[in-house]
């Protein structure tokens, strides 16, 4: 059931943020006069600079259609989830605020195509904060429509055809007019009706100049009318001079009636006139219609008897065949299909590639099922459990001197080589013994590794040592993610992320650490621990690169204490981990991980503990800092 609440909360997230979204991604001047309308109501208007507010408009719309989509696939559940909530919690007051002061007429939430009052945005606004709360809480309970692996396609896909929609929107017109000068309505009927007292949204509609209104001698116009329109002339754009005053050529040639419309004064009218050699008429309006009217300055619109027959952009204006009359053109008629054409466009360009993507992924992920369900029943994974490697790790910790140090290696080595181990052995010293062991050490008998390697690769980092360092003594291996480094020296998981990232960028092979307090084991919360560990710094790793990690399972409260988890309690968790990892990157890479155990292990528990199907030997506390000691750990694997 609350599974249910969760993905029912997340697609009523996902559906309104992706027609929020994309209604002002199709619309960016739209959203940037929306966006004017609330820093003005704050008393920021003209703060900020027309290509900052623009620009604003264009993130804003694909950010909002990006996160639905994201929560509409469940793609980085724990991030949507959390930025949608986040949205919200800014949101939801600043509706309560615009419901109560009223400073605009609407929020503009949905664009122009569906208005809500304020109040009625603001109840929205509840109902989206308390999905997103609902999300937020358990976001791992959305059930995914496409796999971790490729979610990266979702995201890249989506983001590039939102932000090219959006940039095409804003080049040539809006890919969906929902205002109410969109093209086929039929402008005189309306003003008719405005007239007769009928409520309409064409009451602002008028076109006067030194008291000469002209509107209804456009409306009722029986032939073509072009209408170019500019809400201010001083910002209007120039670059298309020489087609404008073609068109004003033609259809002076052809008897048409051509008007300019703006809300400029006169002087701006005089400057413009000045710079183009305009010959036509400019009559005042409204500001606000105008922008309604058409999404750029300046546009064009042309009427036939009263009705929006087209309208076009300045940086898509028409050149027409100045033989024929209008009747005669494409562009002097309403194009039918072409609402229809565009939904085709939608449906091919995104929704079929994202719905094909999504079949695809989910046949992919049930044929690896089926493989691992397989792989499961067979005799081979027997096989490969024999041929995992086995390990035996010590870890020096900060003990010995230099000559103590070199030492009890020489005297490893020398051990080691008489009688050679049936496991792989590394020892991991402190930073000083590296470069030094290393010169007599047969690394083909005993590894060589450090205990803790920088997450940065170079740079003014006092005391630090990188990885590339450690690799230039002749190291092979790096200890990651100790208990002791996270809980002395507060290593985060995103700080182990980086330093598992520059390990393997220098060829070492990392020892990786997870394990749960005595607290944590006492709750019960031991998996969701080692989950958490792992998910948090190593299951960000390509298949390959998980491929060269050793996972080292430490009960904390057992190192250096004397307790020792049973073998039976060793062997549950072991293969919890070894399940998490088959269920990211599937059984056969979770049958080819080591996974060592580190936990007050002794000669005299070793046995026991790598009998275990699940346990690929030990890392090595104190046992490791006398040879004997070592050396029975190490046998028994015999």
């Amino acid at each position: 059931m609350r599974i249910l609440i969760v993905n029912i909360a997340r697609m009523v997230l996902a559906l309104v943020f992706i027609l929020s979204g994309f209604v002002k991604a199709i619309d960016p001047l739209g959203t940037q006069y929306k966006i004017q309308d609330y820093l003005t109501a704050m008393h920021l208007g003209g703060w900020l600079p027309d290509m900052a507010t623009l620009g604003l408009s264009v993130l804003l719309g694909a950010t909002e259609f990006c996160l639905g989509i994201f929560l509409l696939f469940a793609i980085r559940r724990k991030l949507s989830s959390r930025l949608a909530l986040a949205i919200m919690l800014v949101m939801t007051p600043l509706t309560l605020w615009l419901a109560i002061s009223n400073p605009i007429r609407d929020c503009g939430c949905f664009g122009d195509a569906i208005i809500l009052t304020n109040w009625q945005t603001f109840w929205k606004n509840v109902v989206l904060l308390s999905a997103a709360i609902i999300v937020a809480h358990k976001p791992t309970r959305m059930f995914r429509f496409i796999s971790e692996p490729n979610q990266w396609l979702v995201i890249n896909y989506t983001a590039l055809f939102i932000l090219i929609t959006s940039t095409w929107c804003l080049y040539d017109k809006p890919l969906f007019d929902f205002r109410p000068y969109r093209i086929g309505t039929d402008l005189r009927a309306g003003w008719q009706r405005m007239m007769e007292g009928e409520d309409s949204p064409y009451a602002d509609l008028f076109m006067e100049r030194d008291g000469e209104d002209i509107t209804e001698q456009v409306l009722n116009d029986s032939s073509y009318t072009m209408l170019l329109i500019s809400p201010h002339l001083e910002q209007a754009d120039d670059s298309q001079l020489d087609v404008i005053n073609e068109l004003y050529e033609y259809t002076k040639d052809n008897g048409y009636a051509f008007y300019g419309l703006t809300a400029s004064g006169e002087k701006a009218v005089n400057q413009w006139r000045d710079r183009t050699g305009a010959e036509y008429a400019f009559y005042q309006t409204d500001d606000v219609l105008l922008k309604t009217v058409i999404r750029s300055n300046p546009g064009l619109l042309l009427l036939h008897d009263g009705v929006i027959i087209q309208k076009w952009s300045h940086n898509r204006l028409p050149e027409l065949d100045s033989s024929k009359p209008l009747h005669e053109l494409q562009e002097g008629s309403i194009q039918e299909d072409s609402v229809a054409r565009r939904i085709a466009m939608l449906m091919l360009w995104f929704v079929l590639p994202l719905t094909l993507l999504s079949l695809a992924d989910r046949m992919w992920m049930w044929t690896k099922w089926i493989r691992i369900k397989t792989n499961r029943l067979t005799p081979t994974i027997k096989k490969e459990k024999k041929m995992r490697k086995k390990i035996v790790a010590g870890n020096w910790k900060m003990n010995m001197n230099l000559q103590d140090g070199i030492a009890l290696a020489k005297e490893l080595n020398e051990t080691l080589k008489a009688e050679k181990p049936n496991c792989g052995v590394v020892i991991c010293t402190p930073f000083i013994h590296l470069a030094s062991i290393a010169q007599f050490l047969d690394q083909s008998i005993i590894g060589l590794g450090a205990e803790n390697c920088a997450d940065k690769e170079k740079g003014a980092f006092t005391g630090e040592v990188s990885a590339e360092m450690v690799k230039s003594t002749g190291a092979q291996y790096v200890i990651l993610g100790h208990s002791e480094r996270r809980e002395y020296y507060k290593e985060t998981p995103e700080i182990l992320k980086e330093k598992v990232l520059l390990a393997q960028k220098n060829d070492l092979k990392v020892i990786f650490c997870i394990g749960e307090s005595l607290e944590e084991r006492e709750a019960g919360k031991q998996n969701e621990v080692v989950k958490a560990e792992l998910e948090g710094s190593v299951f960000n790793l390509s298949e390959e690169d998980f491929r060269k990690i050793v996972i080292a399972y430490e009960p904390i409260w057992a190192i250096g204490t004397g307790k020792t988890a049973t073998a039976e309690q060793a062997e549950e968790i072991h293969a919890y981990i070894r399940s998490i990892i088959a269920e990211k990157y599937g059984q056969a890479v979770a049958d080819d991980t080591t996974i060592l155990y580190g936990g007050s292990c002794k000669a005299s528990n070793a046995p026991e503990l790598f009998a275990k199907p699940d346990i690929d030997g030990g890392l090595i506390g104190g046992a490791s800092l006398k040879c004997a000691d070592f050396k029975g750990i190490i046998d028994a694997f015999k």
